[in-house]
């Protein structure tokens, strides 16, 4: 096991109120319902403040922790050599950048307060030879090759996983990045029935009693392990059904988030497609999965005996492309449900007594407010929304909170 690096440390500091307001930019967003109070947002163009000589490639992964603070997974990965010129020896720029490590902790303003990540810090040693899709790996290395979903939970330790070639793993670490266990285990993968393997993990919650993973670009399913010992309690597919549509054959390649070779979205249909992308408990013992590929949210309650659906909601279901559900998010008193929608880039909010949307905000685009591959949700306590994307998004954005329009 080897020991976990903390790379930075920030103080915090306090955004005067005066200058805050300077950078709140108002943002594209309508009502859809009447009668039925709307949050509001403006984005902080100011947010997070970055140290002067760090880029960020692709953010596939948010969590805002139970202290507010704001934990990003990103793809140091996913830049190029012209972008983190400073990454080579010698360096290709005598000015910016350099690629950070995979996870960044930010207080509410912003404000580093942690980063570290990467290979060294989980079991296993690999060698890779080739680039692109032709590389190869050789060796037992437990770090995904292209990290997917994050999550912290009440202790603060922090939950990733993966969905490069042979990521079938989720790891756990505490928040200083020192490993603590693993379920499953890279390049090893046995379908939707197997107990003890994974097969692309795209995301993970943890609630102190159990974990769930999003099993999900590889395997069609969602998974539940012991708290404790991480033994093995159930698994189902969409409507808690046995999954039944099979796994991926092969590994996942970007190209396929936007392919329509399976025949497009089906919002009804009896089975979860690859890319079960995100897994989110909520109030009253509920827990919500996106299914992305059906353009659906499905929601199930946890119960003593076991996984109980409740509802299908579905979100933009003529949508193509890279689809729509890739995240859920809940306001402070759980009365409304954001939904991260990755083609339309958009938030939607609907009321979560009935799943109706009210109204969403954003765009597709590249200015503050804005998203390209918009990927992951989040809320803190005052009622504020972080947003994370892709591809060439490759950004985390906050939203400040401006109350209800009637």
């Amino acid at each position: 096991m080897k020991s976990a690096i903390l790379a930075l440390a920030g103080a915090l500091a306090l955004m005067p109120a005066a200058v805050q307001a300077d950078t709140l930019v108002e943002v594209e967003s309508a009502r859809v319902k009447e009668g039925v109070p709307l949050p509001t947002f403006k984005a902080d163009a100011s947010w997070p403040t970055l140290p002067d000589d760090l880029i960020l490639g692709q953010v596939p992964g948010l969590a805002v922790a139970k202290d507010d603070t704001v934990w990003v997974l990103t793809r140091p990965n996913s830049l190029n050599p012209t972008e983190a010129g400073l990454d080579r020896d010698p360096p290709l720029t005598v000015a910016c950048c350099k690629s950070p490590p995979h996870i960044l902790q930010f207080d509410r303003e912003g404000t580093l307060l942690r980063a570290w990540g990467g290979p060294e810090l989980a079991p296993g040693e690999s060698t890779v030879t080739g680039e692109g899709r032709e590389a190869v790996e050789e060796g037992d290395e437990q770090w995904p090759a292209n990290v997917h979903g994050l999550f912290v939970d009440e202790a603060g330790t922090v939950w990733i996983g993966g969905n490069g070639g042979g990521d079938h793993v989720v790891l756990n670490f505490t928040p200083d990045g020192e490993f603590i266990r693993q379920i499953g285990r890279r390049q090893m993968t046995e379908g939707n029935l197997s107990e003890s393997y994974l097969g692309n993990p795209a995301d993970i919650a943890h609630d102190g009693k159990s974990v769930l993973v999003a099993d999900g670009y590889t395997n069609t399913r969602v998974i539940a392990f012991a708290s404790e010992d991480l033994s093995f309690e159930q698994l189902w597919g969409a409507y808690g059904t046995e999954p039944g549509s099979g796994t991926r054959g092969g590994a996942f390649d970007q190209s396929m988030a936007t392919s329509t070779a399976e025949g497009g979205p089906d919002p009804q249909a009896g089975d979860f497609e690859p890319m079960v992308h995100c897994v989110v408990r909520g109030p009253e013992n509920t827990v919500y999965v996106c299914d992305r590929r059906n353009n659906r949210v499905q929601v199930f309650r946890e119960g003593p005996e076991g996984i109980e659906f409740l509802e299908n909601v579905v979100i933009a279901p003529e949508t193509g492309g890279t689809r729509t559900a890739s995240d859920v998010a809940f306001s402070p008193d759980g009365t409304y449900v954001y939904v991260a929608d990755m083609m339309n880039g958009r938030v939607w909010i609907l009321t979560r007594a009935d799943h109706e949307i009210v109204g969403w905000f954003g765009r597709n685009g590249r200015y503050p407010g804005q998203f390209i591959w918009l990927h992951s949700v989040d809320v803190d306590s005052e009622g504020n929304v972080y947003t994370t994307e892709v591809n060439t998004g490759r950004r985390v954005q906050r939203f400040v909170f401006q109350g209800y329009e009637d």
